[in-house]
C-alpha cells in the first residue's frame, strides 16, 4: 500500500511462489493502457484487491479490479492540472506514485497540489494547494504518510528551486507544517 513497500523504501518482496524453477510458466494476466505517453515512473499499489496507477502528467489516476477477469476499471478520475507546469518541471512530467491509507488513495499533480480520493469511489476528499509553478516548483515525489500526517515536498532543485517539506493532517487535508 505505500510507494517503495516500507518506509525503509525496502521494494524488497519476500514472496516466494516465484521461483527459479516455475519463472519460465509465467504469464500475463491482464494489461491496461495508461493512455499517457509520457515516462511511467509510478508503481502500482494494491489494496483490498484494488490495483491504483497514476499517470505521468496530467496525472490521472485509475483504479482496477482484480476481482475480476481482465481487472476492468473501477473509476479514474481527471486532476486537470496547470498545463504550464509541464514547462518548468526539472526532469520531464513524471510523477513517482501515490500512496494508499485510511481508505485513501492519495498522489500529487505536477502543478503542486496533493489530492486524497476516496479509495473505494475515486471521489475526491480533499485537495490542497501546495507549490508554485511561477518558482518554477513543481510535485513528482509519491507522498509519504505517518500516525495521520501527509508528508510531500516540491521537485527543481536542479533548476535552482528552494526545497521544502510539508506535513498534512491525513483527514481534511489541512497544512499541519
Amino acid at each position: 500500500t505505500m510507494p517503495s513497500k516500507n518506509y525503509a523504501s525496502t521494494r524488497f518482496s519476500a514472496m516466494g511462489e516465484i521461483t527459479p524453477a516455475n519463472v519460465a510458466g509465467l504469464k500475463s494476466a491482464f494489461t491496461f493502457s495508461l493512455g499517457v505517453n509520457k515516462g511511467q515512473e509510478a508503481a502500482p499499489i494494491v489494496a483490498n484487491n484494488t490495483m491504483y496507477v497514476v499517470t505521468a502528467f496530467p496525472n490521472i489516476v485509475y483504479a482496477l479490479d482484480l476481482t475480476r477477469p481482465g481487472a476492468p476499471m473501477k473509476w479514474m478520475y481527471q486532476p486537470k492540472p496547470a498545463p504550464a507546469a509541464q514547462g518548468v518541471a526539472c526532469c520531464d512530467v513524471v510523477n513517482r506514485g501515490g500512496t494508499y491509507d485510511a481508505g485513501k488513495y492519495i498522489f500529487n499533480t505536477l502543478d503542486g497540489e496533493t489530492i486524497a480520493l476516496d479509495a473505494a469511489t475515486g471521489k475526491q476528499v480533499w485537495k490542497t494547494h501546495l507549490g508554485n509553478i511561477n518558482l518554477g516548483e513543481t510535485m513528482t515525489m509519491a507522498p509519504l504518510v505517518a500516525e495521520g500526517r501527509v508528508y510531500v515536498g516540491d521537485s527543481g532543485g536542479e533548476m535552482g528551486v528552494r526545497g521544502w517539506v510539508a506535513a498534512l493532517d491525513e483527514g481534511s487535508g489541512k497544512l499541519v507544517w
